[in-house]
């Protein structure tokens, strides 16, 4: 996958029905897009083809399968945000983050509840 670039609100759309049902056969998840997103069959195997290339679906045997798990393609994105505007630094990333929208006390205790765990796994 390539996580550098990101995807449109098409594709995103695309993907969350990739997601959603995969497998599906790719005539059915062009009537999917009709009914749903009101595209035409180009539309929806061009966004198709634009998915494969970005590595977030496949294509094979007119049958349509995700790349990467919608877990997976956000995780990589926000590895790919953070390498590219924050120097790889999840704290800097955290702080500016936290500086514009602020942290409710259930954040913070979530925060602090990974920070712990993954203290005992490497120092416990």
């Amino acid at each position: 996958m390539k996580p550098d670039k990101g995807m449109t609100e098409a594709e995103n759309r695309l993907a969350e029905l990739i997601w959603e049902t995969a497998p599906i056969g790719s005539g059915e998840l062009v009537q999917l897009c009709a009914e749903r997103l009101g595209w035409k069959k180009s539309t929806t195997y061009t966004m198709l083809r634009k998915l494969c290339a970005l590595g977030v679906a496949k294509n094979e045997s007119a049958t349509v399968t995700a790349a990467v798990s919608r877990d997976e393609y956000h995780r990589l994105r926000g590895e790919a945000v953070i390498r590219e505007g924050f120097g790889g630094s999840l704290p800097r990333f955290l702080t500016a983050f936290v500086s514009h929208s602020g942290l409710s006390e259930a954040d913070a205790a979530e925060l602090k509840s990974l920070i712990d765990r993954w203290e005992e796994e490497h120092h416990g």
